[in-house]
């Protein structure tokens, strides 16, 4: 059995800007379900942390995160267990494959030990994630651009899910609380996909919730509960498979600790009172730069790998650059998060005022005397 081992010194600077991840990491999640990793793995990549131990760190940290989410989501009706159950079984698997490959890179399969089999664990982690996440967010802006006209409130494209649905692939099964009825081999294919995503790169939602808001039917609230009630289940499997192989850096956990479970009750409740394409608007623009954050970062491991070459003083503008747009996005992703919050919070305060004193004709005649006077 391995040990929990630290891999890099960790500064005043290093920890604060871990614990900014962790709060915005944990607004993002609680807002869109995704577990917030899309922008807490990079970020500390960005930070000097090799990729494998950024993932297993998360992960770890993703497991109580997650019990806080699902449980604010369980008290809203937003969790269908069941569902989660039938996901979690398959999702195992791909959580197993997932580490197996990454440490497989980093123990010396992407390039030599060292520095190159870091850089080839690396290289790989950011090519899943600009791939897949690019591929995600790009898709729910087109679908956000075709439901343009149908107002608001216009829900998602449900294209695939009934496709799937008039296919009638048994055995085929009910989720009442999802309100939906979807195939078995549908659901081992989802949850595979997630628990791999969510091995690899710490980024299982944004497989889990589109899968199961366009592929299953499922309505986006239900969809972004049910991930995190998944979540807690995958993030305690993935933390012990990681921390066998003595990649978990339980100090980088317990900072993101720190910031996620105090941003995640903001998410949750903004969740409530902002509408449902005003959502998948943030999360498409959010991921999207982060994707362009990872992508600009690729020439360092290019580089190390001996791809490509150029002077290595460049490294630390790749990494700047890199790290701007991170930051960019998660903190303005969150200002707009928390704008929207505080409107909505205030707005429904009015109404509540103007409806007490609707209620009360003593109210009422009271503020029209002190107009009066």
């Amino acid at each position: 059995m391995h040990t929990l081992i630290t891999y890099i010194d960790i500064n005043l600077a290093t920890a604060l800007q871990v614990v900014l991840l962790g709060f915005i990491g944990g607004i993002l999640s609680g807002f869109i379900g995704s577990g917030g990793a899309f922008f807490m793995t990079p970020g500390m990549m960005n930070l000097g942390v090799d990729g494998v131990i950024a993932v297993a760190s998360n992960i770890t940290h993703k497991f109580g995160k997650a019990m806080v989410g699902s449980r604010k989501h369980a008290a809203a009706g937003n969790v269908d267990k069941k569902l989660a159950v039938f996901m979690l079984i398959t999702a195992i698997i791909g959580i197993q494959i997932a580490v197996a490959i990454n440490s497989y890179l980093f123990k010396g399969g992407g390039g030599g030990h060292g520095a190159g089999g870091s850089a080839g664990a690396n290289l790989y982690i950011s090519l899943v994630f600009a791939v897949i996440l690019s591929t995600v967010s790009i898709s729910m802006l087109k679908d956000i651009l075709k439901s343009r006209g149908k107002g608001d409130e216009g829900g998602p494209s449900l294209k695939i899910a009934e496709f799937l649905s008039r296919l009638n692939l048994p055995p085929v099964i009910h989720f009442d609380v999802a309100e939906t009825k979807v195939s078995l081999w549908v659901l081992m294919a989802g949850g595979i996909s997630t628990g791999y995503l969510a091995g690899t790169i710490g980024v299982g939602g944004f497989i889990g919730v589109p899968a199961m808001i366009y592929v299953f039917g499922v309505p986006t609230a239900v969809a972004t509960g049910t991930e995190l009630f998944l979540a807690l289940f995958m993030g305690a499997y993935g933390a012990l498979s990681y921390a066998y192989q003595g990649f978990v850096d339980i100090r980088l956990t317990m900072l993101l600790y720190l910031g996620s479970l105090a941003g995640i009750h903001l998410g949750v409740y903004g969740v409530k009172v902002v509408n449902e394409k005003y959502i998948r608007v943030v999360t498409s623009l959010i991921i999207l730069l982060c994707v362009f954050s990872r992508v600009i970062a690729i020439p360092i491991y290019l580089r190390q790998l001996e791809v490509i070459s150029f002077d290595p003083v460049y490294d630390g503008y790749f990494n700047l650059a890199s790290k701007f747009f991170l930051f960019a996005s998660g903190i303005s992703g969150a200002v707009v998060i928390l704008f929207k919050v505080v409107q909505s919070y205030r707005q429904r305060r009015k109404i509540q005022k103007t409806l007490l004193v609707a209620s009360n004709p003593e109210l009422e005649m009271a503020g029209s005397n002190k107009a009066v006077s």
